[in-house]
């Protein structure tokens, strides 16, 4: 069943784990509730109702404001000019929320249809604190840092077994000094998803195996580490789809492959049999806090939230920057698979830790990073 799929929709049926100006997307207007659940795959839908506990009804609902809570996040961010402090989606509202540093500026962002909350420190302020984080040699036990907009702060991840290593400590105690900083912990170190030669699975090169991201005009991306440029890819068969013509690992984790010998790219994300095929129409970054999917060859369809943006995850390679967190799981195998939101493009598998029995986090890297960098077009319906 999943073989037939696999064919029937081509080598864009891209699916599952690991700026804007290519693609060409503009943020969507809202639509009517009931004309955009019309649009809906019935397995996105299933998906969040399994994975985020929600009924159909709340699921559609969720969707439908989440799809408006995108459109009015540039307009807010305009709006609220340097005192912007960062936003997010809150499930319980409904609505958008936005961080501003000015009581001047709130009214301003509650004219686009935003909530705002005060706070002290601005989005460029904290970036600029992460930024000197970055700048650091991070040891094995620090997972990654990202800034929190919620909580208004850089938020340092440290693995809870190496919380008093000596090396931790010392760059906690000079992250400590780049700005506002708070330091939580993870039970496992990030690794990413990729996994040795299985029979069945999507694309293949050398003995490594990965999911396939989104289509794009040409081709399709994936995640940089599962393959080197100009390296060959074969797919479920065995048979030849083209080569890496880019990739970046780390430091950053995206890559794209071309298209040919037979196979060809359409706008879907597979859905392996278990939910039906959705359709991709756009790639409208969705906000922190909305609901997210994810589809890919080894765990299929799974739900959850946009956790955080532009977090700098250490992996045992290196650190990769401006990954995009999120509360799905993946196993290995997924990695270079779709992120989606509604139908939306939003990022390819990078990776996380954890499973799909026992729970996890996941991290992206943004679809619309790579089609900026390769000079690339997202296969839409």
């Amino acid at each position: 069943m999943r073989r037939k799929t696999f064919v029937r929709v081509g080598l864009s049926a891209l699916l599952l784990l690991g700026t804007l100006a290519t693609s060409g997307v503009a943020p969507a207007a809202a639509e009517d509730a009931t004309a955009a659940a019309s649009k809906l795959s019935p397995g996105l839908v299933s998906a969040m109702q399994r994975d985020l506990g929600l009924t159909r009804n709340q699921a559609e609902a969720r969707l439908a404001a989440e799809k408006t809570a995108t459109a009015v996040e540039s307009k807010a961010r305009h709006a609220a000019g340097s005192s912007y402090g960062g936003s997010w989606f809150d499930a319980r509202s409904g609505k958008l929320t936005v961080a501003v540093t000015r009581h001047d500026a709130a009214d301003a962002v509650r004219t686009t249809g935003a909530t705002v909350r005060l706070v002290k420190y601005s989005a460029k302020q904290l970036d600029a604190a992460k930024a000197r984080i970055d700048a650091l040699t991070a040891p094995r036990g620090v997972s990654g840092w990202h800034v929190d907009s919620r909580a208004n702060r850089v938020v340092v991840n440290v693995v809870t077994a190496q919380r008093r290593d000596n090396d931790v400590q010392a760059f906690l105690a000079r992250a400590g000094r780049a700005g506002p900083v708070t330091v939580e912990e993870t039970a496992t170190a990030p690794g990413t998803f990729s996994a040795g030669t299985v029979g069945g699975d999507p694309y293949y090169t050398g003995n490594v195996r990965c999911s396939i991201g989104f289509s794009v005009y040409g081709g399709f991306v994936t995640a940089g580490h599962c393959g080197q440029p100009s390296a060959a890819v074969y797919g479920w068969d065995r048979s030849y789809i083209g080569n890496f013509q880019g990739s970046s690992f780390p430091g950053n984790d995206y890559a794209w492959v071309n298209v040919g010998s037979g196979w060809w790219t359409v706008p879907v994300v597979l859905g392996w049999g278990t939910v039906p095929d959705q359709l991709v129409r756009g790639s409208a970054e969705a906000p922190v806090g909305a609901s997210i999917c994810r589809s890919g060859s080894t765990s299929h369809w799974h739900c959850g939230t946009v956790l955080a943006k532009n977090e700098t995850v250490n992996y045992s390679q290196g650190s990769v920057y401006e990954l995009t967190k999120t509360s799905v799981c993946a196993e290995p195998g997924d990695s270079g698979g779709s992120f989606i939101s509604g139908d939306q493009a939003q990022g390819v598998t990078s990776g996380g830790w954890g499973n799909c029995g026992s729970g996890g986090e996941t991290w992206y890297q943004p679809v619309n990073e790579i089609l900026n960098r390769y000079g690339l077009t997202l296969h839409t319906a």
